[in-house]
């Protein structure tokens, strides 16, 4: 078995900037790595995929980004995911899983990333960089050295919703920085009774990474349900 890392990635702001023919969402924005991750053993002489942890609501089928990585780079292998990243939170479980894949079998190709998940191709690269188009252009940043405040509800919200109803609401820019977070609050209400919990917490102003459903302040205020991360370099 060989050990692979795959650490959480946020949004730290997000703006969409256009809609392809296609229908994927162009995008302009900041993430940013986190130190802590799933792990992944990978057996190249094996074949097969199992999750521990959060396995009623990740599936192991052939949808599955780590299935869609291995396909993408022509290997078979039984791999096995120790989930530590809450699925459907906005903190690229799947697609950092994937990345750690790519990175075993020494893939580089952001553009074939991007085309399995729309944030492998940043998970890839890792750090902290400007992500654009539909995810395939990273352009790595200075490294910053911070810390902050991760509140995650126990439910998810599913980025494709998210988009659809970005669409249906006109496409509106968000006051807060990330341009997604009216329509993931039409999708899943109950994310801002969860946004207010934390404001209260830390007396700060949540953000929403990603399309949700994990608020996050800048600092580090440790507490019940929260989880202070901090960004690493790759």
């Amino acid at each position: 078995m060989i050990e692979v890392e795959a650490p959480a990635k946020l949004t730290v702001s997000l703006r969409v900037t256009g809609v392809r023919d296609d229908g994927y969402h162009l995008i302009d924005a900041e993430m940013v790595t986190l130190d802590f991750g799933d792990r992944l053993e990978i057996d190249p002489d094996g074949d097969g995929l199992e999750i521990l942890g959060a396995v009623d609501t990740v599936a192991a089928d052939e949808d599955n980004l780590v299935r869609r990585a291995l396909r993408l780079v022509s290997r078979r292998a039984f791999v096995r995911v120790h989930k530590s990243i809450p699925p459907g939170a906005g903190l690229g479980g799947g697609s950092a899983d994937a990345a750690a894949v790519l990175r075993w079998a020494h893939y580089e190709d952001l553009q074939g990333a991007a085309s399995i998940g729309a944030d492998v191709a940043f998970c890839l690269v890792g750090g902290r960089a400007r992500v654009t188009g539909i995810g395939e252009v990273v352009e790595p940043l200075p490294f910053l050295a911070r810390a902050y405040t991760l509140l995650t509800p126990s439910f998810g919200c599913p980025t494709p919703a998210v988009y659809r109803m970005w669409d249906a609401l006109g496409g509106p820019q968000g006051a807060n920085g990330n341009d997604l977070e009216a329509a993931a609050l039409a999708v899943e209400p109950r994310m801002a009774s969860v946004r207010d919990d934390l404001a209260e917490a830390t007396g700060r102003r949540p953000r929403l990474a990603g399309s949700g459903s994990t608020w996050f302040v800048d600092g580090a205020f440790p507490g019940e349900g929260r989880v202070v991360a901090h960004t690493i370099e790759r």
